[in-house]
């Protein structure tokens, strides 16, 4: 059990806690794709000693060739579980009339076969990378040999000094020779293992365990994105202007491309072959493994149109909108800023990072031109098309076919909204419980991204707001102290989930698991960060599910009456609302500031800031302990940006469509579309039902541990946190499962 009195011992401002925390390529060439898809591989016999060394030859040549319906099962099978375990292996090999070591091996073969086909696939693009820079090297080479001296006519090579094109031609000699051996390691992938030290954290930073460690350690993708050549603007640019058509049509089509999903629903779904049909694979065709996402939804948001380009052509902007799905994003260059006084026609070269709410769920990293086009009158699009060629990464974890938004001007302030996402993604590492989230378009999905924009425009109409109504004594009265209070709470919100996510500048590390619970820590040495305390921060966050549904648990964990059942270090106080911003239809959807009557003296002087928000597809509690002095300067409507915050908090999704109803946004239709590569339903032993009605919570929480940046972090104070965090899970399963039953 958690003990507070040893909670109390880790700093004197305890209150402050939560979140963040060989075979070569020639030789498998000569592999027979038929071979793969037809075999087994070779019965085990017991052969009598008497038989001749001809018949024994013979009977090992013996292959057992399936049916086609055999193979049919398998490959479907494969594209959705290519690793079954003894159990699946066992259940197969009954449904298909086979020896479970029949689908053991044809399981071995049709991996190596797929291995082999993507090492071709990386080796060709490198290869092609090759030959490119070798015709640099060359047209540089002749033109340092031609090149003469303005001044006296000799040759630069005679002058005895390097010259530009020299300087040049060396840089690309050098990168030229890490292609080559980049090229080179690819053949020996297959036989040689990576060194386990590849994916080890730095000496100074604590050993990460479990596929987020493993996955995320290496290297920065966002971080390693460098600006494209002279050569490859021009194929952006037939990129972005291809895939704005393909936007723009896949918006406004309706049957063929996109079909009633049944007769019983509005939703519509992509029909893959008619898409492929009209579009072909202008970006190339899907990577082997890849699940494909389709969907589309149009709403009506309450925020101008030209307001929102300017956020969609802004990665800061777009970033902290959309906070709870991009938990990075950044412009790598731009290549046309558009007319001037608008985007109309601006190309931005951008990265980002999608995430799910979890440190469980892997994130999506993505490289991409972003393209901004008036249409019409009034009418706006924002296409983004992925640019996988020119990614210093071979092997991409996602792509984005082309994707966006047509933005419709509407009277009073409002806009139409119809947004396409077409993704292919490798789902590897989705944990098994947000699987159904996932097949059902939740997580990544447009239906996500209208809700959250439907949502935030309503809290950005809030904190423009000149008038108030003051009916309600706790609503604060002055302007400057709304737009103030508001603003603190944005940067609380935006810091917590940048945070809780598993991006790649996370070393989360997976505590030992004793029952159940799968907690990971991380910790972060603050010095001089505007916004936050200095010393030693110690984040830990899980995730786990409940069969309560998310209303339910958005509500319990919101409400100031019921905190004292969940929130130890409240020891039990009252907790009273002080102040309240409404910031939304929903009336969860509010800033709050609370006060904790607390029988301990040292929180007599202690201040929640909380922010509670939901929507169709999600709900967010977070919140941050703050000093009494400092929060009557922000309600005075100073500038909020020093108060220190440490916020924590939860995030609270559906396991699945039956659980999405937090709340609501003016739809007009929608349609999702996963399109797997097996048959329907195939889940890969999914055991959670989909849209079982459910809730995926994640807890974060953040201790400042040591005011002093270079101290050193111990055992007892992750203990301790470990401790507080699995205490507070189980008071809130028991809490809510008590009032759900």
């Amino acid at each position: 059990m958690f003990d507070p009195d040893m909670f109390h011992t880790l700093h004197p401002h305890h209150h402050m806690f939560d979140m963040a925390f060989n075979t070569s390529e020639n030789e498998l060439e000569h592999v027979r794709d038929d071979d793969f898809e037809s075999k087994s591989g070779p019965e085990i016999t017991f052969e009598p000693p008497c038989e001749s060394e001809h018949q024994q030859r013979a009977k090992k040549r013996r292959y057992n060739r399936h049916t086609h319906l055999q193979i049919q099962e398998m490959e479907a099978f494969f594209k959705e579980c290519p690793h079954p375990d003894d159990k699946q292996r066992m259940d197969l090999s009954r449904e298909l009339g086979l020896e479970p070591l029949q689908v053991k091996f044809w399981f071995q073969n049709k991996r190596t076969q797929m291995k082999a086909q993507q090492e071709r696939h990386e080796n060709a693009i490198l290869k092609a990378e090759n030959e490119k820079l070798r015709a640099e090297n060359t047209r540089y080479r002749e033109a340092f040999a031609h090149s003469t001296c303005p001044n006296c006519g000799s040759s630069a090579t005679a002058l005895g000094e390097m010259s530009f094109d020299d300087q040049h031609l060396r840089i690309e000699n050098s990168r030229l020779r890490d292609e080559m051996e980049r090229m080179s390691g690819y053949g020996l992938k297959s036989t040689k293992s990576v060194p386990s030290s590849y994916f080890h954290l730095p000496s100074n930073a604590p050993q990460t365990s479990g596929f987020v460690g493993e996955m995320y350690g290496a290297c920065d993708f966002l971080r390693s994105i460098s600006r494209p050549s002279e050569a490859d603007k021009p194929i952006i640019v037939e990129l972005a202007v291809s895939g704005m058509e393909e936007l723009s049509r896949m918006a406004q089509a309706g049957e063929p491309l996109w079909v009633p999903a049944d007769t019983k629903s509005s939703e519509v779904v992509l029909n893959e072959a008619e898409y492929l049909s009209c579009f072909g694979g202008r970006v190339g065709p899907k990577p082997l493994g890849f699940r494909t996402e389709a969907s589309r939804v149009s709403a009506i948001v309450f925020m101008n149109h030209i307001k929102l380009v300017d956020i969609l052509m802004d990665a800061t902007q777009w970033s902290t909108l959309f906070c709870g799905i991009v938990s990075r994003a950044s412009t790598v260059e731009v290549l046309s800023p558009g007319l001037p006084g608008n985007f109309n026609g601006a190309l931005h070269l951008m990265s980002a990072e999608f995430q799910v709410p979890s440190p469980l769920v892997p994130t999506r990293e993505n490289y991409f031109v972003r393209y901004c086009k008036q249409q019409g009158d009034g009418v706006w699009a924002v296409a983004d098309v992925s640019l996988d060629t020119l990614r210093p990464c071979s092997m991409p974890r996602t792509r984005r076919r082309p994707s966006g938004c047509l933005i419709q001007q509407l009277p009073n302030g409002y806009s139409k909204i119809t947004w396409v996402e077409h993704v292919e993604a490798d789902e590897t590492g989705v944990p098994t419980m947000y699987r159904p989230l996932f097949n059902s378009g939740l997580a990544f999905g447009a239906k996500r991204w209208v809700a959250t924009l439907d949502r935030q425009s309503e809290r950005f109409a809030t904190s423009i707001a000149t008038s108030i109504s003051t009916g309600d004594l706790r609503v604060i009265s002055s302007i400057e102290g709304r737009k103030s209070m508001l603003k603190l709470a944005e940067r609380m919100v935006t810091s917590f989930c940048a945070g809780v996510g598993a991006s790649s500048v996370h070393a989360w590390t997976a505590l030992p698991i004793a029952a159940g619970d799968d907690v990971r820590v991380v910790t972060r040495k603050s010095t001089d960060e505007p916004g936050r305390p200095p010393g030693v921060v110690l984040s830990a966050a899980t995730s786990f599910w409940i069969p309560v549904p998310p209303k339910a648990v958005f509500d319990f964990l919101r409400k100031e009456k019921s905190r004292s059942e969940w929130d130890i270090l409240s020891n039990g106080g009252l907790v009273q609302e002080m102040a309240h911003i409404a910031n939304g239809r929903h009336t969860g959807n509010c800033v709050s500031l609370l006060r904790v009557n607390s029988a301990n003296s040292s929180q007599s002087n202690m201040l929640i800031l909380q922010e509670s928000c939901t929507d169709s597809t999600g709900s967010y509690v977070i919140y941050a302990p703050v000093d009494t002095v400092a929060m009557n300067v922000v309600l005075s409507g100073c500038d909020p940006d020093y108060v220190a915050l440490l916020p924590s908090g939860f995030a609270i999704l559906p396991d699945g469509p039956a659980g999405a109803n937090g709340g609501e946004i003016l739809e007009l239709g929608s349609g999702f579309a996963i399109l797997p590569d097996g048959p329907a339903g195939a889940n890969g032993g999914e055991i959670l039902e989909l849209g079982s009605g459910g809730s995926l919570i994640t807890v974060a929480f953040q201790i400042l541990v040591d005011s002093v940046p270079t101290a050193r972090l111990s055992i007892g104070s992750v203990a301790t946190v470990n401790s507080l965090i699995k205490c507070t899970v189980e008071r809130i399963r028991a809490a809510v499962m008590r009032e759900n039953p």
